[in-house]
């Protein structure tokens, strides 16, 4: 537990979960471990935030996909889009201009939970129209809903960064999506503590402007969680798997 100087909103409990990356398994894990968080620790009103990189790397993009569709029905769960999950979409779009480092970065895994066989004989297009075959549009629905950013308290919700210097709503959305290590390297304050993920580490890195929450889930099997209250930061993760 780290007690800090940022703030929730008042009253409200904030459960941020880094990079799913096609990992239901362990996503299912963590939702039960948050389940037994507010049955231990009752909280009136709380708001569940994914950070977005749904998809790719992991075994089943499709569903994950599946089942944040479902959870939005029935929880307060706001649904941040990443990198990942704009290059889906834009590989079902534009494959010759994604190009093959779609496959490289997780794309093969994404085409095989869709039921899409990857072979040197298919060309990236075909591929991409087996692929928008078989993509129902609820998926499409979703992934086309989701937003870069959210905010609760003194605290700014997005999936890669934000770029120094500038104003946290004049963001582009390229920076929001993909920004590193000007983002990273900074130290100084910005206007809010930025929650994200985006750049995997072994460890959750809680810095005093920063918290990044991608620990390499489709590589460690840990999820992690950051649970944001008034102005305390708890962790919540799944336990390592082996590969």
């Amino acid at each position: 537990m780290i007690v800090c100087d940022s703030k929730t909103t008042d009253g409200r409990r904030v459960y941020a979960i880094g990079d799913i990356h096609g990992c239901l398994n362990e996503f299912k894990s963590l939702l039960n471990l948050i389940e037994q968080d507010l049955n231990t620790h009752p909280v009136p009103e709380y708001k569940i935030v994914t950070l977005g990189d749904y998809v790719d790397r992991g075994p089943d993009s499709r569903g994950v996909l599946d089942h944040l569709i479902l959870l939005q029905k029935t929880l307060p769960l706001i649904c941040l889009r990443g990198n990942h999950d704009q290059r889906m979409l834009e590989f079902m779009d534009i494959p010759d201009e994604v190009g093959a480092s779609f496959l490289t970065y997780g794309g093969r895994e994404l085409l095989q939970s869709y039921g899409v066989e990857v072979t040197s004989a298919k060309s990236l297009k075909m591929m991409s129209q087996q692929l928008k075959a078989q993509v129902s549009s609820s998926h499409i629905k979703f992934l086309d809903s989701l937003e870069l950013t959210h905010q609760e308290g003194d605290y700014f919700f997005v999936h890669a960064g934000v770029k120094p210097g500038i104003a946290l709503d004049k963001q582009t959305p390229d920076d929001l999506l993909w920004i590193r290590e000007e983002f990273l390297t900074h130290q100084s304050p910005f206007e809010k503590v930025i929650v994200h993920g985006h750049t995997p580490r072994d460890e959750v890195d809680i810095q005093p402007n920063r918290i990044n929450l991608d620990t390499y889930c489709f590589d460690t099997g840990v999820l992690s969680c950051a649970v944001l209250e008034g102005n305390v930061v708890r962790l919540i993760q799944t336990d390592p798997v082996n590969r």
